[in-house]
């Protein structure tokens, strides 16, 4: 037994990184009218897809019960938790009031980190949490480089569909429209304060995908020797191609990618990336 990572499920990771990580993930729910799903293990994500494509309603998500966290962190190590930015979810507050539960019954050594991003972000700061503890410093050290490594992480994505948007009333279907006919992509992401901004409207995937390797050289990030996440949704081609260009130009370790899960998918909708370093 070691550390404990604990993730909510817009962490992205695949069995193989979850069992790497020695990471717990706790599930989100998902609805598509009165239909309800959880994203876990047992979700049937192309049925989910399928039906999120039919519905006509608004979808919606809700966080994990704080109890779900409470049981996660009742175990003799330290926890360290990672949220959905806590600006677009109410996992990061679920977890906080579950890790209060677990201190009352006498469980110590818990932290709750907001890691101001989601999907890719998430597998980011889990697996920088990861390598730190496998250096072997102490915990208060642990949580201050990683506090501080969230604030200076850069989260990036770009969707194909906007349906979702417009359903949930953040894009009008007139905006939608003109987008799709002039195959416009909007390179979206975290602000720095985990809210979603604008950063450009490329016309195109050949450009979309130059202006995401722009946003790399222009944020002054040391990338040699570091780790990039590139999660997508059915869309592995168009992921394996950012990630070469991005080869191509900078010196990373490693560019991980991974496949979207329930909640990501239903957010990133067909065909869209989430880039985070």
């Amino acid at each position: 037994m070691s550390d404990k990572i604990i993730v909510d499920s817009c962490c992205d990771m695949t069995q193989q990184l979850q069992e790497q990580l020695n990471a717990t993930p706790i599930p989100l729910t998902m609805r598509l009218g009165q239909v309800e799903y959880t994203d876990d293990a047992s979700l049937d994500l192309p049925g989910f897809m399928s039906a999120m494509k039919a519905c006509r309603d608004a979808v919606r998500s809700a966080s994990p019960a704080p109890f779900a966290y409470q049981k996660a962190f009742e175990h003799p190590f330290s926890s360290f938790a990672v949220t959905l930015s806590s600006k677009l979810s109410g996992s990061y507050a679920s977890a906080l009031l579950g890790k209060r539960m677990a201190e009352e019954n006498g469980y110590r050594n818990i932290h709750v980190f907001d890691s101001k991003s989601a999907s890719a972000g998430e597998v980011l700061v889990a697996v920088k949490i990861k390598e730190l503890i496998e250096t072997g410093i102490d915990r208060k050290t642990i949580i201050q480089r990683i506090e501080s490594f969230i604030d200076n992480m850069k989260t990036y994505f770009v969707l194909e569909r906007y349906e979702n948007l417009q359903k949930n009333g953040r894009l009008n279907k007139i905006t939608g429209k003109i987008i799709s006919v002039m195959n416009i992509k909007l390179v979206m992401g975290a602000d720095g304060n985990g809210n979603i901004a604008l950063f450009s409207k490329p016309r195109g995937i050949p450009r979309m995908l130059e202006n995401l390797v722009e946003l790399i050289e222009s944020s002054g990030k040391t990338t040699e020797g570091e780790l990039l996440v590139i999660s997508h949704c059915n869309n592995e081609s168009l992921a394996h191609q950012l990630s070469q260009r991005i080869l191509d130009k900078f010196r990373f370790k490693e560019i991980l990618v991974v496949p979207t899960g329930g909640l990501s998918s239903m957010y990133a909708d067909d065909k869209g990336l989430i880039m985070a370093f």
